[in-house]
This record gives structure tokens, C-alpha cells and sequence, in this order.
């Protein structure tokens, strides 16, 4: 893989890196809920597993997805499930409104990355989009596991720069949140945007 080839796939990905999506979604309510520190957590986790999604796209995972309706309905209502499930705690959540880097009651950093880890793992769509961009940009006369690991390891760190921006705006964010209207008000639309994107992803087709 060329300088120019890499360079050309990383203006290609930024649309689908920045584009607004669960795990953009949960980036942000981290951010509101637990600060911007607590935010790279869980960006870490969303990237671990568009590395691992790529990598499993060379391997045959993206085959076995596109060609068994079973293994793609039984991921997506997974997906799903958890999606709508982070939507309710969301939507009912009562807690008040936290300083930054003054958490009473500190996340832990292992749930802040497990579940972006399975937001982002538990994603059909994920697949398909790495799929639909990988592909062009590979030489078959190289090594496919070595270009997998390289266009996966760009587009997760793009993806997560974008989270990391999210978590930098922490305290913009957080002046914004100045009052238990603003956040109730917020955190319903972060819960019914999180159960939309479940429910789109249990309609979804392949």
C-alpha cells in the first residue's frame, strides 16, 4: 500500500468516521453524564472494536454476515436489544449534573469501555460499511491480513479522534448543562435516539 493510497483512504473514511451513530451518541452521553475524561474510555473501546470488525472482515467474518441470514439476524437483534436497553437507562437516569473531573460517584473505566466495546462489536452495519470501504484500497498482491490491519488501525483511530473531540468539548457541553431542565431534556433525546437506532437496527435488512 502506497503513501497516496493511505492518504486517499483516510479523506475517503472521515465522512463515515464523523458520521452521527450509536457509538457517536454514546461518546456524547458520556460526556454530558460523566465528563470529558471518562469519554476516552469509552472512545478507546469503540476503536478496540472497529479494529477487531476489520480484521475479522479479512478473515471471513463479512462473508459469513453477507451470505448466513441467521448469523446477520442473530447480531443484529443483539445489537439491537442492547441499544434500545442503553435508551431506557438513559431516558431514566435522574442523576444530576456532575463537574468535571468531580465525580461523586466515578465510572468505572472497565463498563465505560466494555460497552462501547459491544456497541460497537454488536453492529451489522458497522461490518457493511467496512466492507463497502476496505475493499478498493486493497492490493491483492499484498498481504490482505497486513492492509486489513492498517486500514483498520486508520479508520479506528479517525473514528476515534472523532470521539476525542466530543470528549474536548466537554466543557462547552457542560456549561450548556447548567440546569436539571436542560439535562433531563437532553438525556430523553440521547435515550430515544439510542432506542431509535435500536429499533432501526432490528428492521434493518442485509
Amino acid at each position: 500500500m502506497t503513501l497516496e493510497v493511505w492518504l486517499l483512504f483516510i479523506a475517503v473514511s472521515l465522512a463515515p468516521a464523523i458520521s452521527p451513530g450509536p457509538a457517536v451518541f454514546l461518546a456524547l452521553s458520556n460526556t454530558l453524564k460523566f465528563g470529558g475524561r471518562a469519554t476516552i474510555w469509552s472512545a478507546t473501546g469503540n476503536a478496540l472494536g472497529l479494529f477487531i470488525l476489520g480484521f475479522g472482515a479479512a478473515l471471513g467474518l463479512g462473508t459469513i454476515m453477507e451470505t448466513s441470514a441467521f448469523a446477520f439476524t442473530i447480531l443484529k437483534f443483539i445489537g439491537a436489544a442492547y441499544l434500545i436497553w442503553l435508551g431506557i437507562k438513559t431516558w431514566r437516569d435522574k442523576s444530576g449534573l456532575v463537574e468535571e473531573g468531580q465525580n461523586t460517584f466515578p465510572p468505572q473505566k472497565h463498563k465505560l469501555f466494555s460497552t462501547a466495546l459491544i456497541v460497537s462489536l454488536t453492529n451489522p452495519k458497522a461490518i457493511v460499511v467496512i466492507l463497502a470501504l476496505f475493499p478498493p484500497f486493497m492490493n491483492a498482491e499484498g498481504s490482505a491480513l497486513f492492509q486489513a490491519a492498517v486500514l483498520s488501525a486508520t479508520y479506528a483511530v479517525l473514528c476515534f479522534l472523532n470521539h476525542l473531540t466530543i470528549a474536548l468539548m466537554g466543557g462547552r457541553l457542560k456549561n450548556f448543562m447548567n440546569n436539571m431542565k436542560r439535562i433531563r431534556l437532553v438525556r430523553r433525546v440521547l435515550g430515544a435516539t439510542f432506542a431509535g437506532f435500536g429499533a432501526l437496527l432490528a428492521s434493518a435488512q442485509r
